[in-house]
């Protein structure tokens, strides 16, 4: 039944915009009323075009693995590589007062087979006030702090393990469907809430894979205005393949100033959810009945350092160690990886206009098998990207 609840939802939203989409007094055309907007016109469509590219050298220097993380025990592989991670570009058109479109584009994605890659965000976006904003197309649904900005402006080298398993899922990372979000005051505190309904089954896919939906929410309590601390909650539940699937996360964020010129900001997530794509990647046979014994769980730690120097084109100096943990199968099968990322940048042209960085990926793995991922290794990152 859940099901037919979103076209009603949908149907709902369609008679409030047209009751009340109009503003106070439009519908008695005065001209008083024209000359006064006359004089504050605002031109419709707005559009802005932003991009973002992003290159790296890597490096393995762990024997016999290549810089995908794959062991090679017979000696092959490719030990480095030069890469275009990124060559987005994203045009946002304001098309009314309250309704925007949006596209983002990853055209690095056709170095390799396209099909459900390169069209990354594409929604329109109808606001109804501070408390209440509809999306609806493919985007990211909030299930973490991650989900909350660009790839372009993370404080390490790239998403969390974390987020990209949960993407997997249909948790995070771009996928299909609804959401409502909005902003409000509990008091002295801010609140910020996401509620979101998707097909789960990842971007640009022709249709849902199956009946089921995900349904999620994420609640942010601001705690502290002063130093920026920041609660999340995270919820989903959902149907796959007919079978009930669940995911939790609770994150905390903060954002310490030490003078004029240091600034220290701190993440802290963790989540845990059913782990629907292994259970079903795995023969009847082999695999349990019970869907929940299938089991994710991950947790990560990110603090940056940031020094502001301003002089000339150089803006600041950052230096960061992100710490994780995550286990695809901790209940029936535990092999934990560990990920230590330090990283050292340099930021030129204000608001990360332009970013060099420095850095390694070391990861270790309770049990190693031999000519898979899960292998410990070395890499040696440098990474440069700009923003225009």
């Amino acid at each position: 039944m859940r099901k037919f609840y979103i076209p009603i939802f949908v149907l709902c939203l369609l008679l409030h915009t047209t009751v009340h989409g109009q503003e106070p007094g439009s519908v008695e055309p005065a001209k008083k009323d024209s000359l006064q907007q006359s004089k504050g016109e605002v031109t419709y469509p707005k559009l802005q075009i932003k991009g973002l590219f992003q290159a790296r050298y890597l490096v393995s220097t762990t024997k016999d693995v290549d810089v995908n993380g794959l062991h090679h025990s017979d000696g092959t592989g490719t030990d480095n590589n030069f890469m275009v991670k990124y060559m987005r570009v994203q045009m946002r058109a304001q098309i009314s007062k309250r309704t925007e479109v949006a596209v983002l584009a990853n055209l690095a994605d056709f170095k390799s087979d396209p099909k459900t890659k390169v069209l990354e965000n594409a929604y329109l976006k109808y606001t109804f006030s501070p408390k209440l904003a509809i999306t609806v197309g493919q985007f990211r649904p909030w299930f973490g702090i991650e989900e909350t900005y660009p790839i372009d402006i993370i404080k390490s080298l790239d998403w969390s393990n974390q987020y990209l398993e949960f993407g997997k899922l249909g948790w995070a990372s771009f996928q299909i469907g609804m959401a409502a979000t909005g902003e409000v005051n509990l008091g002295d505190m801010p609140f910020s809430y996401s509620l979101s309904v998707v097909n789960g089954n990842g971007k640009n896919q022709v249709a849902d894979n199956d009946n089921g939906k995900q349904y999620s929410t994420r609640l942010v309590f601001g705690l502290s205005k002063k130093y920026n601390v920041n609660l999340g909650l995270n919820g989903g539940i959902g149907e796959v393949m007919k079978k009930q699937v669940h995911a939790l996360g609770i994150d905390l964020s903060g954002n310490v100033d030490f003078g004029k010129r240091w600034n220290l900001d701190m993440q802290l997530e963790a989540k845990q959810a059913i782990n629907h794509n292994l259970y079903y990647t795995q023969n009847e046979e082999a695999r349990t009945s019970k869907l929940s014994d299938y089991l994710v769980r991950g947790i990560y730690f990110l603090p940056n350092l940031r020094y502001e120097v301003n002089y000339y084109n150089l803006s600041a100096f950052e230096l960061s160690c992100r710490y994780e943990y995550i286990d695809p199968n901790y209940k029936l099968n535990a092999n934990g990886r560990q990920t230590y990322t330090p990283m050292f940048g340099l930021e030129f042209l204000k608001n990360y206009g332009a970013r060099i960085q420095l850095g390694l990926q070391l990861d270790r793995y309770r049990k190693q098998t031999p000519n898979t991922n899960e292998y410990n290794r070395n890499l040696f990152i440098v990474q440069v990207q700009s923003r225009f």
